[in-house]
């Protein structure tokens, strides 16, 4: 019977082969983790990028649409000055002028915003109204608003633009 001339490797004459295959495991498994490592970070600066020009883009629609919203009051002013002075009365400039406000707010409005303009007695809320000083007031409950000096700006429910400037009853104390 021929002699096996095929040689088999003897686990016990060669050691290091078990050694070199798990080496060679261990460096498949950390090429591939350096590879999702680089994807991973390649998807997150392609997000982070997107993520700019979005906002970019939102600021730009938020003030195209502001200024869409008051454009019309403008044609309002301009349309007043063009009118030949001398034919109004000051009833009528003032009469225009309350037109124009009022489109200015409405303006707003269109853009969420409103108008805090507290009156007499109504209650003082802190932050959203700004007492500038105290005083007495006949039919005005102490710690609440006597005047509004000057209105405030809200933006949805919850965004105080600028508070309402007011005068507040004094409490006994």
């Amino acid at each position: 019977m021929p002699e096996n001339t095929f040689d088999t490797p003897d686990p016990q004459s060669h050691p290091e082969a078990p050694v070199n295959a798990d080496i060679v495991s261990i460096q498949a498994e950390l090429d591939e983790a350096r590879s999702r490592a680089l994807r991973l970070m390649a998807d997150f600066q392609n997000y982070q990028r997107r993520a700019h020009q979005n906002e970019a883009q939102a600021r730009r629609e938020g003030v195209a649409a502001a200024v869409a919203a008051v454009v019309p009051v403008l044609d309002h002013f301009d349309n007043a000055l063009c009118m030949d002075s001398s034919a109004g009365s000051a009833e009528q400039v003032m009469q225009g002028v309350r037109v124009i406000r009022e489109e200015m707010l409405k303006a707003l409005g269109q853009l969420g915003v409103t108008l805090i303009s507290p009156r007499a007695n109504d209650d003082f809320e802190p932050g959203k109204h700004e007492a500038v000083m105290q005083r007495p007031s006949e039919g005005v409950e102490p710690g609440r608003i006597v005047q509004t000096f000057q209105a405030g700006y809200q933006l949805g429910p919850e965004r105080i633009l600028r508070p309402a400037k007011v005068v507040v009853a004094p409490t006994g104390g």
